[in-house]
């Protein structure tokens, strides 16, 4: 009896757990339901910029005189005038007189030189009039003889004697245009418009010839050369065709320089490019003219150009060269994928698209390729992407800006139709 109860008593306890289990279960609270993570990654994308016009060619380059020379005097003496203008920063004129040395010495020579001619003059008529009796009398013997006249002697003619008056008659001459070139060289001037580099004399100091007493580089157009790459280079058409000096404006440049605390721009153009790679930079020198730089100067902000300053030799500027003509886009370097490719975001898919890269400026790329205006390139979120891929676009960038050299280009090109 005992134990039957005792089993009833297990069960019912047991049941009893059950049905607290039961209703533990049923009566628990239902758990916050949340929607699995999305697969689709989310990608930073920016704006594609497209630029219709000549491509510019940046670079930077410093400014030298198309000519510099050092003035040395050909003849020496002490230094009897000079020349307020031949001074460190002096403007002189072509053919200006800048230096005149002690001139007796030359004149000197140039009268005994003179004198020397005279007398060579005189000797002259002596010896031809010596030929002419000496043929004379020849003639006369020969008719009294029977003997021709072609049978005499030049020394019976005296030819030699005429040929040996004749050359010292033409050293004479020659000795004193030596002695007048040499007092003309007492006299010395510039070679060009210029201006005065540096100069070390003074009136009384002696010139020596060959020693030079001042520096003058010219005051015309002046150059400046600008190292690009050989893709920059590239992009310049008929680059190789041109020749120093023959005028060819074909391509245009603009050089901009700060000074004062404003940017001044001058016109320019290329004019030639050396036809060597530099061993240390490997890069081309590409030489630009600039054909007024002292008087040609206009304020990049539009401002008063009153006072505006000259193009100083020697100054470090920056060029914006105008290149191939065409329509290009430009996207952020951060868009620039492994393989010349950008991956366009297009209804939230990405679409890849080779690229042919055409220049690199700062943190912009210059791209050719099926790349629609308006179009959204990935920049950051992805490293790996297929076609058709679903992104999602987040934290949209306006691209990268445009330079205000490369500006003032395209707009340029375009108010002239694009053709230059």
């Amino acid at each position: 009896m005992s134990a039957r109860r005792n089993l009833l008593l297990s069960v019912g306890i047991l049941g009893g757990m059950v049905i607290f289990a039961v209703a533990l279960v049923r009566l628990r609270p239902e758990p916050p339901r949340t929607p699995p993570p999305s697969r689709i990654p989310e990608v930073q994308t920016a704006a594609v910029r497209t630029v219709t016009g000549p491509l510019t060619v940046e670079g930077s380059g410093t400014v030298r005189a198309r000519a510099e020379v050092a003035l040395a005097p050909q003849v020496g003496g002490r230094v009897a005038w000079q020349s307020a203008s031949l001074i460190r920063g002096g403007r002189v004129s072509a053919g200006e007189l800048l230096l005149r040395i002690e001139a007796a010495d030359y004149e000197n020579a140039v009268r005994q030189a003179e004198a020397q001619v005279a007398e060579a003059r005189v000797g002259l008529l002596q010896a031809e009039e010596e030929a002419r009796i000496a043929l004379e009398e020849y003639r006369q013997f020969a008719a009294r003889s029977g003997v021709s006249v072609e049978s005499a002697s030049p020394l019976t003619l005296r030819e030699p004697q005429l040929e040996s008056a004749r050359a010292a008659l033409a050293r004479a001459e020659a000795q004193l245009a030596d002695a007048q070139l040499s007092l003309d060289r007492t006299e010395l001037t510039s070679p060009f418009d210029g201006v005065v580099v540096s100069e070390s004399v003074d009136v009384g100091n002696l010139a020596q010839p060959g020693i030079a007493i001042a520096t003058l580089f010219a005051a015309d157009p002046v150059e400046v050369i600008v190292p690009v790459s050989d893709l920059s280079a590239g992009l310049l058409p008929g680059l190789w065709q041109l020749r120093a000096g023959d005028g060819d404006r074909t391509l245009g440049a603009r050089v901009r320089a700060s000074y004062g605390g404003r940017s001044w721009e001058w016109e320019g153009f290329v004019d030639r490019a050396q036809a060597a790679l530099d061993e240390q930079t490997r890069t081309v020198d590409v030489i630009l003219r600039v054909p007024n730089p002292f008087t040609a100067a206009r304020p990049v902000d539009g401002g008063d150009a009153t006072d505006a300053p000259p193009l100083l030799v020697g100054e470090f500027v920056d060029v914006a060269i105008d290149g191939t003509v065409g329509e290009w886009s430009v996207v952020p370097r951060t868009a620039l994928q492994t393989g010349n490719e950008v991956w366009l975001v297009e209804n939230e898919r990405v679409r890849i698209v080779p690229v042919r890269v055409l220049q690199r400026v700062e943190e912009r790329v210059y791209v050719d390729g099926d790349i629609p205006p308006g179009s959204r390139v990935v920049v950051a979120g992805i490293t790996l992407a297929t076609n058709g891929m679903e992104v999602t676009p987040v934290g949209e960038d306006a691209g990268p800006p445009p330079m205000p050299m490369e500006t003032a280009s395209a707009d340029e090109a375009n108010a002239s139709g694009g053709d230059r």
